[in-house]
């Protein structure tokens, strides 16, 4: 699953624990973070130590689409 972030820290947590809570437990999680300027880039870092699963991606600003393409490029699932 990719996740583009810019700016959500109020609703990342909820949203990384959702996925973590799926049933489906081969997954892989790629975080982008792109460009943000909240304190989400913490939030992401310190779930990328504590799960093996996420993958995170710091990147500038460069809009929804491009933290998608960047996404798809690292992943190594289907």
């Amino acid at each position: 699953m990719i996740v583009p972030i810019y700016n959500i820290e109020k609703y990342l947590k909820r949203c990384i624990e959702s996925i973590i809570n799926q049933t489906y437990k081969n997954l892989e999680i790629i975080l982008i973070n792109d460009g943000l300027n909240d304190v989400s880039g913490y939030i992401v870092d310190e779930y990328v130590k504590r799960y093996s699963k996420i993958i995170s991606i710091h990147q500038k600003n460069c809009g929804v689409s491009s933290a998608r393409k960047r996404g798809m490029k690292v992943a190594i699932g289907e």
